[in-house]
């Protein structure tokens, strides 16, 4: 008899277990809860693929110095375009500007970064003040950085100074041009050894601007993609 119950009991529990099982496969999902969970998925693998071949350059050295005009009053809309200033960029680029950094810092110089990447979206509120493709380009075809190839930058001394290069950044205008050379001997210089030792790791200037340089030897699709702000503050009262 006590085999009997024991043997009773153990199929009471299978196949109790087995209709659980059951009950679960036959749940029914809603569909707007459904929906929710495949959207929330898909968004997530988006955004982890947008990020794919990208890196913040601070990220992998330190010694870089920045002053992202967007994300101020302090450029040639007096808008502020980015809610926080970084520097974005494909690997490949990021990677030569280390070695151009490594250069520099042999002589007691940096690189000061003035933009970087840029949203398509930041691109067509700038077309729409500048609509001039000597200095913006058109946000149909795109700007170098965009692609995330493109750098704004100078060259500071050890202290931190910019140096001189004839003209501020952003300055539409002549003088700007590489081939504009009525310039003390010292600017001419500084501008030349900018644009060799840039050229010399791959990147090319544009004619009008002495800031911008682009990397142009792989092809890198538009981006649209936005970095996200963290504040500080919020994170500690989120503490406290």
């Amino acid at each position: 008899m006590k085999f009997l119950f024991h043997f009773i009991l153990v199929l009471f529990l299978i196949f109790s277990c087995k209709n659980k099982v059951e009950q679960k496969k036959n749940l029914v999902v809603p569909d707007t809860l459904k929906n929710s969970v495949e959207a929330a998925e898909n968004k997530d693998h988006i955004k982890k693929a947008e990020h794919v071949g990208w890196v913040e350059l601070k990220t992998l050295d330190s010694t870089f110095v920045y002053d992202i005009r967007y994300a101020t009053t302090n450029n040639f809309v007096h808008k502020k375009m980015y809610s926080c200033g970084k520097c974005f960029l494909r690997k490949e680029v990021a990677f030569l500007l280390l070695k151009i950094q490594k250069k520099l810092l042999q002589k007691d110089m940096r690189l000061k970064l003035f933009d970087c990447y840029r949203p398509g979206k930041v691109q067509q509120e700038l077309w729409k003040i500048m609509p001039n493709p000597s200095y913006v380009a058109n946000p149909r075809k795109g700007s170098m950085h965009n692609r995330g190839v493109a750098v704004d930058l100078t060259i500071v001394d050890s202290a931190g100074n910019e140096l001189d290069m004839g003209t501020n950044f952003d300055y539409f205008g002549k003088e700007a041009y590489h081939s504009y050379t009525n310039f003390p001997e010292k600017i001419l210089k500084n501008r030349i050894l900018l644009k060799s030792i840039m050229q010399q790791y791959g990147f090319e200037p544009i004619k009008s601007e002495w800031w911008h340089y682009s990397f142009r030897k792989k092809s890198f699709p538009l981006a649209q993609w936005e970095w996200e702000c963290k504040s500080r503050k919020k994170k500690d009262m989120n503490k406290k």
